[in-house]
């Protein structure tokens, strides 16, 4: 891939005052850049296989902050695998440290409103696995959602409640912790989907 084509997909999904920065870090340490459909089960993913490029892929649907922050987190996940290989825990400390210190210039960049950089800072103290888990930032992110004014959420529908998800259909289970045990309807496996998921366009009964 070439700088001129990851700038172009950043320009589509993040704020302006962070592209020149998120290029840069591109830049220093190049990768596959792929916009996937929405995934139910992760906003985001790193992968690195041996002989094969470092990749991350981020869902195309995700509004521009949390793409950006999500963007952050997986190139977070490529720094600490360049320095230290498969010898740390996906989210360890070192991945935490890593992420700190790549959201830092976005704070000094002013990338982020006043109630969504209060957010995001106090994450940052004990950074999860997934941005949506901290209810307070989740908050704060669907305030600059334009899907959230009517959105129904998987938290508002009552357990048994059926929904679908890009043709697939679902049954509400139990909640655990920021995610909702879910029943996969065809193949009658089990999901962790997060509560916070967006449903109100996609159906539910």
């Amino acid at each position: 891939m070439q700088a001129a084509e990851i700038a172009s997909l950043l320009r589509r999904h993040i704020p302006d005052l962070a592209v020149s920065y998120c290029l840069q870090l591109w830049e220093e340490t190049p990768f596959l850049f792929k916009i996937r459909a929405s995934r139910s089960t992760k906003l985001g993913d790193f992968s690195c296989r041996p002989g094969r490029p470092p990749r991350i892929t981020i869902n195309a649907d995700s509004p521009p902050f949390l793409f950006l922050i999500t963007y952050i987190h997986e190139v977070a996940h490529l720094r600490v695998h360049n320095r230290f290989g498969w010898s740390t825990l996906p989210h360890g400390k070192e991945w935490k440290a890593s992420f700190r210190e790549l959201c830092s210039p976005l704070f000094q960049l002013g990338v982020f409103p006043p109630p969504l950089a209060e957010a995001l800072a106090s994450h940052l103290h004990r950074p999860t696995a997934s941005s949506l888990t901290d209810a307070h930032l989740t908050r704060a992110l669907r305030q600059y959602d334009p899907r959230s004014a009517e959105a129904l959420l998987l938290s508002d529908l009552p357990m048994g409640s059926r929904f679908q998800i890009r043709g697939r259909w679902f049954q509400k289970g139990e909640l655990k912790r920021k995610r909702v045990l879910c029943r996969d309807l065809t193949n009658r496996r089990h999901y962790l989907i997060s509560a916070d998921l967006i449903i109100g366009e996609m159906g539910a009964q």
